[in-house]
């Protein structure tokens, strides 16, 4: 960078305190506890070492390593500590050893800083100078998390480029590596155990570093002391967490269609009962209905018996009438009513 110390001031500011990436590095532990135990005496040096937090492990734990850097603001940060750091380019130092004189070569997020080329030498470079069985380690931003992929890898201005786990994993295998492994790292482990996952899960939690661990060719117990820590536990791929993901919404769907089915089923139930209480309420009007017209009916069929016999009654009477009416009596007496009547009409006049 142009400005001195402004990647240091830029590192501690969005890389992470010391403390952090100290205790995040020591998920490499087991490999170096390998490495002493393959190779006692090794040697090892960390390409980029930045502020020295591995070199500073590696102290601690026993092993002999050497910090690579060009940004003086980082070395300051080593040599502040007492950290055996030198500046140099880390292309041209490992082409300065001799062939077979390491154990470790190490690169702590620097590969993504390098064009193809450059990183294709670096690991040529370190295949030659590992002794058999020595370790080349690689860690980068995984563009795997899209989060990472699409965001924060270009918040650092001298990044080229992400780099594919598959793409940097195959780099050491053509360089004649014998054991490959990539390692997934910062992740959060509650999210594959998780009972659901929100968007910013699936945007943000699929490991967001990595590493390539790559071992040269070595037989017998040497190859055996680092079968464990090869054997670490990965992080999470995007793969496995959008699995996980289809798995809790399916799993979430099925429950919701569950739900509804039940509801749906206790909704019809109850207007099935509603219609049925309906059905029985019409069947009761019904009968009540058919009860009043059968009474109805007996009523009208007493009142045409009434009518019949009362025409019956008139026709006998008229009959009667009629016969009083042709008699000689009726009109031997009829000069008599006529009297009565006038004599009726004079007395109503007075």
């Amino acid at each position: 960078m142009t400005d001195v110390g402004f990647y240091r001031a830029f590192e501690d500011r969005y890389r992470g305190s010391r403390e952090l990436i100290a205790t995040r590095l020591r998920v490499y532990l087991p490999f170096i506890e390998g490495l002493k135990a393959a190779l006692p005496g090794g040697r090892g040096v960390d390409i980029g070492c930045g502020r020295g937090e591995w070199l500073e492990l590696l102290v601690s734990e026993g092993f002999e390593g050497r910090g690579i850097d060009l940004d003086e603001g980082m070395l300051a940060a080593c040599l502040e500590r007492g950290l055996p750091a030198e500046r140099a380019d880390g292309i041209e130092w490992l082409r300065a050893q001799p062939d077979a004189s390491l154990a470790l070569v190490s690169a702590f997020h620097v590969v993504e800083h390098l064009s193809f080329e450059v990183l294709q030498a670096l690991v040529a470079e370190a295949g030659r100078v590992l002794v058999p069985g020595g370790l080349l380690i690689l860690e980068t931003p995984n563009p795997e998390n899209l989060a990472v992929g699409t965001e924060t890898f270009y918040l650092d201005p001298t990044h080229v480029r992400p780099l594919p786990p598959a793409l940097l994993a195959f780099l050491p295998e053509f360089h004649g590596f014998a054991r490959v492994r990539v390692l997934r790292l910062q992740h959060d482990p509650a999210l594959m155990s998780a009972r659901w996952l929100g968007l910013r899960d699936v945007l943000e939690g699929v490991s967001p570093d990595y590493a390539v661990i790559a071992q040269t060719p070595v037989s017998g117990s040497a190859g055996a002391a680092l079968d464990a820590a090869f054997g670490i536990e990965d992080g999470i791929s995007r793969s496995a967490l959008a699995a996980r993901y289809d798995h809790l919404v399916s799993e979430r769907l099925e429950k919701v269609e569950s739900l509804l089915a039940d509801h749906a089923h206790s909704l019809l139930a109850t207007r099935l009962a509603a219609v049925e209480a309906q059905l029985a309420d019409a069947h009761s009007r019904l009968a009540d209905s058919e009860d009043r017209a059968g009474g109805l009916a007996q009523r009208i069929e007493a009142l045409e018996d009434s009518v019949q016999a009362s025409a019956a009654f008139a026709e006998s009477l008229g009959q009667e009438l009629a016969a009083v009416y042709g008699s000689k009596s009726w009109r031997a007496t009829e000069p008599l009513r006529r009297l009565v009547s006038l004599a009726r009409r004079i007395g109503g006049s007075r």
